[in-house]
């Protein structure tokens, strides 16, 4: 099948200023980077576009800057860590439109890299004002949008830009297309969905679309305690959102229409506190005592959610089981990862996870470089599930 975005393939940079929008949005202490994931995954799109003779102009927000550049936003520290990562000299500029810009990038040569001062700097980049975007534009030839994780804003660097000049998908940008697209848009199937997370009220709009994509919906997490409570089961003092009881079963009307099978726990591990390693024990769902809050899922759970992974082709996974954080309430998250990953890795499943708890969990299971994707990118990804069209990608669409 064709890409349906226009990718680094379509486009000619040889000799080209190419503007490229990264996520440089890392930790950083004392002015150094403490993690370089993020630049870690755009170094391929940058070293591509430098080796074929493209002038590599990076653009990146830092931080939430209050309307006027403040030095403890500046993108300054990051050009280091850049350079330290792809093992390049990178330039910068304390700018990233008008004329000490447009000087440096004159000055640069085939093949060189040059971080622009932080986007957010302008109040017309969040606005995505069209005089903004103008003059951005005046400083390169081509687009490359490489920020899965910021497309999710109309923003002038995310969305404006591509509007204006020849816009392409970076490489990261195209993976995680790649992966959305296998996981939601055209799945091998069976394909089933695992949600977790503490409410079901942050997951409405994502469950209200998965009923309709996916043949099974596991439901994980606290959120699982508000569907067995509108069951008519005592969840004792356990997590859940009483007055959402309606809404459930309204989830669970819609995905019998849609002949989506919805998983929920039959056995849970139970305890009276939330602490490592407090005294727990299992119990069937239907006997949680008052004095006792549901934790984790039982073994007879998670043997259940294993069976239903031996039988499907793509797994969707957004929130973890049980309080992961808190030993022994890691137990199902962690089998169920590792279950996921060998089938994965024996080429009977594609799996594709994404969201901050759900990577974390992956990480301590080690496991997730065995998943066939982990997206890093929160909002966008739980944007792109819920079934919403993100300004940034829609803006590469092939025309």
């Amino acid at each position: 099948m064709s890409n349906p975005f226009r990718t680094l393939d379509d486009a000619d940079v040889a000799g080209k200023r190419v503007l490229l929008r990264v996520d440089l949005n890392v930790p950083t202490e004392n002015g150094r980077v403490t993690d370089k994931t993020r630049i870690e995954r755009v170094a391929e799109t940058m070293k591509e576009i430098a080796d074929k003779g493209g002038k590599v102009i990076l653009l990146a927000h830092f931080g939430r800057p209050k309307g006027g550049p403040d030095e403890a936003n500046s993108l300054r520290p990051v050009a280091e860590a850049v350079a330290e990562v792809i093992g390049r000299p990178v330039g910068f500029v304390g700018d990233c439109i008008g004329e000490m810009a447009a000087d440096a990038i004159g000055t640069m040569r085939n093949g060189d890299i040059l971080l622009l001062e932080n986007t957010r700097f302008y109040k017309g980049e969040e606005k995505n004002d069209p005089a903004h975007v103008e003059e951005l534009a005046k400083l390169g030839d081509i687009y490359v949008n490489d920020a899965f994780s910021a497309a999710h804003r109309a923003h002038a660097t995310t969305e404006g830009l591509a509007h204006k000049l020849p816009a392409h998908a970076g490489r990261a940008m195209q993976k995680e297309l790649e992966a959305l697209t296998l996981a939601l848009g055209n799945p091998a199937r069976p394909v089933a969905a695992i949600v977790g997370g503490a409410k079901v009220s942050t997951k409405l709009e994502l469950l209200g679309n998965l009923v309709n994509k996916v043949d099974i919906l596991i439901i994980a997490g606290g959120m699982a305690n508000t569907f067995l409570f509108a069951e008519g089961k005592h969840v004792g003092k356990s997590l859940c959102e009483k007055d959402l009881a309606d809404t459930a079963r309204s989830i669970v009307t819609a995905a019998e229409k849609a002949k989506c099978r919805i998983l929920l726990p039959v056995d849970a591990t139970v305890a009276k506190e939330l602490k490592p390693h407090a005294h727990a024990h299992v119990v069937d769902v239907d006997h949680v005592a008052e004095d006792e809050m549901i934790l984790d899922i039982g073994p007879k759970s998670v043997a259940g959610v294993e069976e239903v992974l031996g039988r499907i082709k793509t797994l969707v996974w957004n929130g973890p089981f049980g309080a992961f954080e808190t030993p022994p309430f890691d137990a199902a998250t962690m089998a169920i990862a590792k279950k996921a990953a060998s089938l994965t890795k024996g080429g009977r499943l594609k799996s594709v996870a994404g969201g901050g708890d759900t990577v974390a969990a992956l990480n301590e299971a080690k496991v997730a470089d065995d998943f066939t994707y982990v997206s890093a990118a929160g909002g966008a990804f739980l944007e792109w599930m819920e079934g919403k069209a993100l300004p940034g990608v829609e803006a590469l669409r092939a025309k």
